[in-house]
């Protein structure tokens, strides 16, 4: 090879080298799809079979002559047989391929080596799923999505939230009309108050009602009073709130009985009641009291209502986000009746094992390990419901208290009147006065 050929292979590469890191700066999915996939994918396919064998992922043929006891009399020795895999098929943030299972296999395995596999093949998880009996999906990330999350898209449908980015890439999305009723726990500074003001600030622009319910004051939500239809800062104005809501429930059941609807979604138009989102901060308020009679009555009533609302409000348009830094049983018999009726969990970093257990416990145990395992420099990460029913890690976006104010703001035209719940609070000032 002259010199000249060397010299021009040599720029050549210092080419190839620099149009890569521009590539991989300016768009990072086509960098993944031209060089990362097809590493990874050689890297999976050749190593498989090692790695089944050495997690137990694979299972040993019997031989053509049978055995004695342990001892094998005749025919060839054991063979483990690796499980067949699809080949690896590129997603935007990195792989998935399916593994067809032996009979009597199941997918705990599978689970147990989910990081072993994410070490073999050097990317940053795998996720096992089993879509259906008999196989197992392995989804693997290359790179944490989270660590930079960019403005995911999804269309605007009524009732629904783009609160920020799943772990797969795909938008983040609280949808009421699916999810009735979401819960929402987290520590301080871990991301829930912005995530809150996220959802605030997508529902601001729809054509619902918000109700917030914040006995810390008002800290939280009266930052957004300017497009809420109703704000409760104490527990009495709660109760009256909640009391109100449950009073509005009965009449839109009578609405559906007489129209034959099993929902307000099946009532005409002009016949269908404005939707109702009630945002609950810091649960806990609503159920800690100072041992007074009057305050255990004000909590008893609190837990029923909310309780209530759960149970009956899905169909007719009356839905709960309720939010918390603490959520345990300790609080109450009802907190874990009403936790039953709250589909929606999403767990940010807590500092207790109860409260991730009852967020996620009934959901799947892996979950509550991850939620644990979240750090305090991951402010905004969660574990949630997935878009399949399963859990799945995410991370809103950042939303400052003043975007949702200003959203709040702008759309302050828009707060329909309840009037159920404005002559409740009314005649509660007016005998506090009194």
């Amino acid at each position: 090879m002259g010199p000249i050929t060397f010299a021009f292979l040599l720029a050549a590469l210092a080419w190839v080298l620099v149009a890569g890191a521009r590539l991989r700066d300016q768009n990072p999915v086509w960098f993944w799809y031209l060089t990362g996939y097809p590493v990874v994918a050689v890297r999976v396919l050749t190593t498989w079979r090692k790695v089944a064998h050495l997690h137990d992922l694979s299972v040993s043929r019997r031989p053509a002559r049978g055995l004695v006891g342990d001892l094998v009399v005749k025919g060839q020795a054991l063979r483990p047989i690796a499980p067949r895999i699809s080949f690896p098929r590129a997603t935007r943030t990195g792989l998935t391929l399916v593994v067809r299972l032996h009979p009597g296999q199941t997918p705990a395995p599978f689970i147990q080596a989910a990081d072993a596999l994410s070490h073999a093949w050097r990317v940053h998880a795998v996720r096992v799923t089993s879509p259906h009996r008999g196989l197992v999906r392995l989804t693997a990330t290359v790179t944490d999505p989270l660590e930079r999350p960019g403005i995911a898209v999804a269309p605007v449908v009524l009732l629904s939230a783009v609160v920020g980015i799943l772990e797969s890439g795909g938008a983040w999305v609280m949808n009421l009309r699916h999810v009735p009723h979401w819960l929402i726990v987290g520590a301080t500074r871990s991301g829930k108050s912005a995530l809150l003001a996220r959802l605030v600030k997508e529902l601001a622009r729809q054509p619902v009602a918000l109700v917030g319910i914040d006995c810390k004051g008002g800290m939280e939500l009266n930052l957004f009073a300017r497009r809420l239809s109703a704000l409760a800062t104490t527990r009495p104005e709660a109760v009256a709130t909640l009391g109100a809501l449950v009073a509005d429930m009965q009449d839109r059941m009578r609405t559906c009985r007489d129209a034959g609807a099993r929902s307000i979604w099946e009532l005409p138009e002009k016949l269908r009641p404005v939707p109702v989102v009630v945002i609950v901060d810091e649960l806990a308020e609503l159920y800690l009291t100072d041992g007074t009679r009057a305050a255990k009555a004000e909590a008893e009533q609190c837990s029923t209502f909310l309780l209530r609302l759960a149970q009956l409000g899905g169909a007719l348009g009356l839905h709960l986000v309720i939010a918390g830094q603490r959520v345990g049983s300790d609080l109450g018999p009802g907190v874990t009746a009403l936790r039953a009726q709250l589909g929606g969990r999403i767990c940010h970093r807590v500092h207790d094992s109860g409260t991730a257990e009852m967020a996620l416990g009934d959901l799947n145990k892996d979950a509550v390990a991850v939620a644990l395992s979240i750090t305090e420099a991951e402010k905004g990460v969660a574990v949630c419901t997935g878009p399949d029913g399963g859990w799945v890690r995410a991370r809103s976006h950042l939303t400052f208290t003043t975007e949702a104010r200003d959203a709040a703001a702008r759309h302050e035209h828009l707060p329909p009147e309840l009037p159920g719940v404005t002559r409740a609070l009314e005649t509660l000032t007016k005998e506090a006065g009194a």
